[in-house]
């Protein structure tokens, strides 16, 4: 993880007790919530001094937003391309499915998202490097499909940003229902049928 605060004191930030740092942030985050968190409680699960958090960041929504911002840098996928928008959309799919589903995923986003509205730094980062960067894989996707003929010019790139993402995460967060490799299929003949439905 790049770290951008600079170091008092010399201090050397160690690459070992950042990501300590890292898991344990999100692992109490999961346990606890958004507001029970603390910087002490993440210092305690991650084996180190609370220094060691205060020469990174200077809050707890400051950790939590570099945080998080990191996290989905480090685990953006490329737009799909294997020459088909359903394929493309297929491998889409699974994609996310695989990351929302990870447990701590799956604890931890319900609890950003309760704290949105209470916290505007939080809500900037979750819509500008959570919920943005991923919007442009989609929007990507759907412009080559486009170019190649697959979709029509017409489409509402928009609306299918929307269709591609929102029904997954609807399902695996919010209903906790199951996902397999069959309900994709199915979910990728949908939303194909949804986005063409847009033109």
């Amino acid at each position: 993880m790049t770290v951008r605060r600079a170091t008092t004191g010399g201090a050397v930030l160690r690459p070992r007790v950042t990501e300590a740092i890292v898991s344990a942030t999100f692992v109490e985050l999961a346990a606890c919530g958004y507001a029970r968190l603390s910087m002490e409680a993440v210092a305690r699960r991650a084996g180190v001094g609370k220094a060691a958090l205060y020469r990174r960041w200077s809050s707890k929504q400051e950790m939590l937003a570099d945080l998080v911002r990191q996290a989905v840098a480090d685990t953006l996928p490329p737009a799909p391309s294997t020459g088909a928008f359903r394929s493309d959309l297929r491998e889409l799919l699974g994609e996310l499915r695989d990351q929302v589903a990870a447990p701590v995923v799956a604890d931890v986003v319900p609890t950003l998202l309760a704290e949105l509205r209470h916290t505007p730094a939080l809500a900037e980062v979750v819509q500008a490097d959570v919920a943005g960067p991923r919007r442009e894989v989609g929007v990507e996707m759907l412009r080559a499909a486009v170019e190649r003929g697959d979709l029509p010019p017409s489409v509402d790139v928009d609306l299918a940003v929307d269709l591609l993402i929102a029904p997954l995460l609807f399902r695996v967060l919010v209903t906790g229902a199951a996902c397999d490799d069959a309900y994709l299929d199915t979910l990728a003949a949908a939303v194909e049928a949804a986005v063409r439905a847009t033109a």
